[in-house]
């Protein structure tokens, strides 16, 4: 309990930073925000924050720090932009990350883990991968990698681009207006999202260790 009470504490830390930096910068935030998405777009930074970016970002349009008809439309291109040059780049990334022997932050381990989730879900995965970390990062880079048709592509990013930047981000908007001091309730809200956000993973990581665990006992 002190652990998780020190990383609360941490978060709410560095959440009023994010606002003091945000009151200093002005529109450049928005520059800043763009930049992030656009990033995450792409293998070696999966690591940057996605959803609980685009939550908080909704919450402090909520409170006056931004504006939510220029928000939006800016985190939705930068998602956009950032899966088509993530595709671009996907024939040759691949054929690094393969070659890398898992010397970075990118591993053979997390092109795997979304290659088999483009395999269940198909093109479907720019949609759903969104949703999920690690997938949303690789599965563009994993199209281009597979030559999947660029039309089709796009049709799919458009979609899940818009359900995620648009859905989060009102979320934050809507629930920092109609929660009396909503502020108060930021951390646990984010961390919810968060775990959430994590359980496929966990869920397909664990699937995947009992899979094993049952192919090595049929072997014996």
């Amino acid at each position: 309990m002190l652990s998780l009470g020190r990383a609360m504490s941490f978060f709410t830390t560095e959440m009023t930073h994010l606002i003091e930096f945000i009151q200093f910068v002005g529109y450049f935030g928005y520059f800043v925000l763009f930049l992030i998405i656009f990033l995450e777009s792409f293998p070696p930074t999966f690591f940057l924050p996605g959803d609980s970016l685009l939550f908080i970002t909704g919450f402090l349009a909520s409170q006056g720090h931004f504006n939510m008809a220029l928000l939006v439309p800016i985190l939705f291109l930068a998602s956009i932009f950032g899966y088509m040059f993530s595709y671009k780049m996907g024939k040759k990334l691949r054929g690094f990350i393969l070659r890398s022997n898992d010397k970075y932050w990118f591993k053979k381990k997390h092109l795997d883990y979304t290659e088999k989730f483009y395999e269940k879900y198909g093109t479907k995965t720019i949609v759903i991968g969104r949703f999920i970390p690690i997938v949303r990062s690789f599965s563009p880079t994993l199209a281009g990698a597979v030559d999947m048709d660029y039309k089709k592509f796009i049709k799919f990013v458009l979609i899940g681009g818009f359900f995620w930047t648009a859905g989060l981000t009102s979320v934050g908007f809507y629930l920092g207006q109609v929660i009396p001091n909503a502020e108060k309730f930021l951390t646990p809200i984010v961390l919810s999202i968060i775990f959430v956000s994590l359980i496929p993973t966990f869920a397909e990581y664990i699937t995947i260790r009992i899979k094993k665990v049952l192919d090595k006992r049929k072997n014996i």
